[in-house]
């Protein structure tokens, strides 16, 4: 294994911190050559970019225009540039650095602390951030983001039939969408860099009320999140199998080979069910683990892995709907909301009672985030599929050996690969091999002063020496989502496997990414490994009502599969009650 993979960025010398903190959540593997470069390099870091000048935080002049450093790929791994994040919390009045760190990457131990530098000031932006601050503090609505959503959904129905398109036609079509991709995450920025201020804001009024649940509590039951739509098409879709004799019978088999057989049944309900799960991969195939690497398998490209989940959902108790979960924990922020602005009007603060308003309103960045990432995953899927149709068929004409291999091209290679495809047989057969090492790297959760360690020193997945929980033993995480639940930990690592997972069991998960939120229906609480007061974990179970500890580091390797486990939300705190096979 050489020190350095192919597309590995140079460290930033200006801002030299990265974390694993959330990009673990939207890029979990290495990725590969053609998504670091096509997605990330020419897309999506160009918006990033855009965006963080569009909020104020940041100034044309500070970035490194090849790569800006909002992010950086090493050993194949996406890092988000820690240094650079606290820049709004350094020059943003309305959130400290401590706040962000929190809302972005938990409560970790091995996050670096802050150290000033003199070009983190730039009093010069402070006009530019209080306006974007002001709007991110009033706004209700976003049309921009809407129209958006409109122009995703459009480019799906409209994908012409790829098998018809030639190569440089099929190269083109990538193109377009790639300048799309830049765009959308120019938007995707904007309100992920406002999601840390109602989380910030509220954290202080819990702080001066003496109730540090203040932010989980008026940040729950939000409602209209984009990524918990799955969800609601899947809980429709598992109320009718469960109520089709023949389709619970099928389900009752396995998932795999299922669409076969009910195409083969003559029974109506087959035939209905079929046509109305064929709508919902059509409305959301885009979505599945990995969702921003252009090789990972979908819901459109597998459907059995929306199946899977859907075999879980129609276990569950009708009182367990979404919907329902829904109502309820909108009724109950509600009534806290009242009881937090009595609590606010009682400290006499003048002050107080503005800043829970404007706090209350900016939570709406967190619904608008999730519409932004849910477009971005749908443009990501166009280009996911014309170049799954490039190496369908350049692998069937023998010019590569496989049609994955399609993926170990670079973005400058795509136009030369179109005029001699054969010519790359070797040396992307021989890079897909390369990559596929990088899959047994444990990458460092942090990279501190840009030193990066080469990748023959990386640990090796599977190697952690945790030593497992016994009864007794707590893991403090980071509150996620309000209430205590106990329950039979189920310890999932692939989306993909989730069938051992059964009403009521507690989720644990090294993260979570929308792919998995139709699993959540399923789970009495979520546990994850990583992640912040933001992260999707957290969003979508104050969505659905579910007690949620995130960043409780090592909960994967150290509770046993099968152990009776108590969440609290309030606190943070995992507690192994009864350890398997104790």
């Amino acid at each position: 294994m050489r020190d350095r993979w192919i597309t590995d960025w140079t460290p930033s010398e200006r801002w030299p911190h990265y974390t694993r903190a959330n990009a673990g959540e939207v890029v979990p593997n290495p990725a590969s050559p053609l998504s670091v470069t096509y997605t990330w390099d020419n897309g999506i870091c160009q918006g990033w970019r855009d965006g963080y000048i569009r909020t104020g935080n940041y100034a044309a002049d500070e970035w490194d225009q090849a790569h800006p450093e909002t992010t950086g790929f090493f050993g194949g791994y996406m890092y988000i540039n820690l240094s650079n994040v606290r820049m709004q919390g350094v020059r943003n009045p309305a959130v400290t650095v401590e706040q962000l760190d929190m809302a972005f990457f938990g409560d970790h131990p091995d996050v670096p602390p802050y150290t000033p530098d003199e070009r983190d000031e730039r009093p010069d932006l402070l006009p530019a951030i209080a306006k974007n601050l002001e709007w991110v503090m009033s706004a209700t609505t976003w049309p921009e983001i809407d129209v958006e959503k409109e122009q995703t959904i459009a480019l799906r129905r409209n994908r012409p039939v790829l098998e018809s398109l030639d190569d440089d036609q099929l190269i083109e079509r990538a193109r377009t969408v790639q300048k799309m991709i830049d765009r959308l995450f120019l938007t995707h920025t904007i309100d992920s860099s406002g999601s840390g201020v109602a989380p910030g804001i509220l954290a202080a009024v819990g702080e001066a009320i003496g109730d540090p649940t203040v932010p989980m509590k008026l940040l729950s039951g939000l409602g209209d999140v984009d990524s918990a739509e799955p969800s609601y098409g899947l809980w429709e879709l598992s109320r009718k199998v469960a109520a089709s004799s023949l389709l619970t019978a099928e389900f009752d088999r396995g998932v795999a080979g299922i669409l076969e057989r009910l195409a083969a049944s003559p029974d109506p309900a087959a035939q209905t069910f079929l046509t109305e799960f064929g709508q919902f991969i059509a409305d959301f195939g885009a979505r599945g683990p990995n969702e921003y690497e252009v090789s990972a398998e979908t819901w459109e490209t597998n459907p059995e892995m929306a199946l899977a989940i859907l075999d879980r959902v129609r276990l569950q108790n009708e009182e367990d709907s979404p919907a329902a979960r829904v109502q309820r924990l909108v009724a109950e922020r509600e009534r806290v909301t009242a009881e937090v602005r009595a609590k606010v009007e009682a400290t006499g603060n003048p002050d107080l009672p503005g800043q829970l308003e404007a706090a209350l309103v900016a939570g709406n960045q967190l619904i608008f985030r999730e519409r932004t990432k849910t477009n971005l995953i749908r443009a990501i899927q166009e280009a996911r599929m014309v170049f799954r149709e490039l190496g369908r068929r350049h692998a069937a004409a023998g010019h590569i050996a496989d049609a994955a291999h399609i993926f170990q091209l670079t973005d400058p290679e795509l136009d030369s690969f179109v005029a001699d495809p054969a010519s790359f047989k070797d040396e992307l057969a021989s890079r897909y091999l390369e990559w596929r090492e990088l899959w047994e790297l444990e990458p460092p959760f942090i990279i501190r002063d840009g030193k990066v360690p080469p990748l023959t020193e990386w640990a090796r997945k599977g190697d952690s020496s945790s030593a497992p929980a016994v009864a007794g033993t707590t893991i403090q995480g980071v509150p996620g989502c309000p209430g205590v639940v106990t329950g039979r930990a189920r310890v999932i690592l692939d989306i993909n496997s989730p069938a051992d997972l059964e009403p009521g069991e507690i989720l644990i998960a090294p993260l979570t990414d929308p792919g998995w939120a139709p699993l959540f229906m399923s789970a009495g609480g979520v546990v994850v490994d990583v992640g912040g007061q933001i992260s999707h974990a957290v969003i979508v179970s104050r969505e659905l009502g579910l007690p949620c500890v995130v960043s409780a580091t090592n909960a994967t390797s150290t509770i046993k599969d099968g152990s009776i486990v108590e969440v609290n939300g309030d606190t943070g705190v995992v507690t192994v009650i009864e350890a398997a096979g104790s």
